[in-house]
């Protein structure tokens, strides 16, 4: 078992994420209309999106590429509604005002997918009990893809335009281009531990015993670092600055380069993929 010294504290939870757009106006209806989240802040470049606490972040630039085929990034940003009730709204919203990719029964959670207007990848998902999440025999969760019963989720649905004040950005999932390098950033270095591999090519990784704050997955082959628009970072919030520091000590310890941010630490893994990490306050000061 790893020294609990070399773990981010189990309290640890995914922060906002911010994507670079084209259409801001575009992405702002969006996600207010469809995903449900409030309009928190907004100027001509710039919006933030969320629930109590901001979970999007928007930046506007028009002249951004379209994300290449084979650039690694943001596979999905996974929205965690707190009750089936809400999930049921979700799916109403969806099929009310934009088009519906899948649903999926995790085992652990059940989760509706669907793609922004700029091709970003969305989850919104209720977790099941934890009493009722499967184990392995080594104490890692058990999760699994199986048919999801939408017609049971969408007649729970009350017409609710907004998501519950409860929601929270529970993981991101990324494509990146090698698992071994991925697994030494995150997991030898960031401080996460593994909850599930699937074969060579996806690790599922999170604080404590939850199934996952961070999917990583080389599903469709991915070589280059994204250079336009989409995935500009995500925030992992830490319970204490001594956490914070010891996260430092570890990945610099490892060659990682850390820079200071305007609310914590600025850090890339092997893809570019940037990430800030902060202490865990009320929510209102971003990286």
């Amino acid at each position: 078992m790893a020294n609990t010294d070399d773990r981010l504290p189990p309290t640890t939870r995914v922060g906002r994420v911010t994507l670079r757009v084209n259409d801001l106006d575009r992405l702002v209806g969006f996600y207010r209309d469809v995903v449900g989240l409030a309009v928190l802040e907004r100027d001509d470049d710039r919006a933030t999106l969320g629930a109590d606490d901001p979970l999007l972040e928007l930046l506007a630039d028009p002249d951004a590429p379209e994300r290449g085929h084979e650039e690694t990034g943001l596979f999905h940003a996974a929205f965690r509604v707190p009750s089936r009730e809400a999930l049921g709204d979700a799916l109403g919203r969806i099929r009310g005002r934009w088009h519906f990719d899948g649903a999926s029964d995790h085992l652990v959670s059940e989760a509706l997918y669907l793609t922004d207007p700029e091709g970003n990848g969305i989850e919104i998902y209720r977790d099941r009990p934890r009493s009722e999440w499967p184990t392995t025999g080594d104490g890692r969760v058990e999760m699994d893809t199986r048919r999801l019963d939408t017609d049971a989720i969408a007649d729970l649905g009350r017409g609710r335009r907004a998501v519950p004040d409860q929601t929270t950005v529970g993981h991101v999932h990324l494509e990146v281009s090698s698992l071994p390098a991925a697994h030494a950033f995150y997991v030898d270095g960031l401080g996460l531990g593994v909850r599930q591999e699937w074969s060579d090519a996806a690790l599922f990784v999170a604080a404590g015993d939850y199934h996952h704050h961070v999917g990583l997955n080389t599903w469709n082959g991915r070589t280059t670092p994204a250079k336009g628009r989409g995935l500009e970072r995500f925030e992992l919030l830490v319970s204490s600055e001594e956490a914070l520091e010891a996260t430092r000590g570890r990945l610099e310890e490892r060659g990682v380069e850390v820079a200071a941010g305007n609310a914590g630490l600025v850090v890339a893994d092997p893809d570019g993929i940037e990430l800030c990490l902060r202490v865990d306050s009320d929510g209102t000061s971003a990286c």
